[in-house]
């Protein structure tokens, strides 16, 4: 299995940031052809088909990409840097989401609010369980609670990526509370 959470990063890196590493392009929704990303992964000396690929899919536990129809093509549900059109559409969110981050980021945070930093949108969790894991990757971890209610009916846009996670391009910090039970 370690070799498969080995090859589940080298994907999210190509499916999320950088599909020139194998000399792949991803198209306009972020999806990637089966055959040249097979062939792009193995010609750097992994070894990968289609029955490895599908395990990693169904396996990942963050379940970060998703195949279409077919099974033709494969995308990273959330997550790009690149400018990608992933289709969501605006959604209602829950009264309130959560996100787990570094302590030491508090107080950017607390004047500057949560920004994608370098990706497309900002991630939120529907509980602060989900986002304290978030947040150990970072450091001492916080979780932050987001007022998202009030900010979807101050016309802010949520959507709902396919595997749960809530997104929307920024959260302004007057939306924004440290939780006290942090960890």
């Amino acid at each position: 299995m370690g070799d498969y959470n080995r090859l589940s990063k080298f994907l999210s890196l190509i499916l999320r940031h950088k599909p020139e590493a194998i000399g792949i392009e991803l198209d306009s929704h972020g999806w990637a052809d089966i055959e040249s990303l097979l062939a792009g992964i193995n010609a750097t000396g992994r070894q990968v088909n289609q029955k490895i690929l599908e395990e990693i899919v169904a396996t990942d536990a963050k379940q970060r990409y998703s195949f279409n129809a077919d099974k033709t093509a494969i995308r990273a549900n959330q997550g790009h840097s690149l400018p990608i059109d992933l289709e969501l559409q605006v959604q209602n969110p829950p009264g309130r989401l959560f996100h787990g981050t570094a302590i030491r980021f508090w107080k950017s945070i607390q004047a500057e609010g949560l920004n994608p930093m370098g990706r497309q949108y900002v991630h939120l969790s529907k509980d602060p369980g989900t986002a304290a894991k978030v947040g150990q990757r970072h450091g001492s971890p916080i979780i932050l609670q987001v007022d998202s209610s009030s900010m979807h009916q101050d016309g802010h846009p949520f959507y709902l990526s396919q595997n749960g996670i809530w997104l929307t391009p920024k959260v302004p910090a007057n939306y924004i509370k440290l939780l006290e039970n942090r960890l």
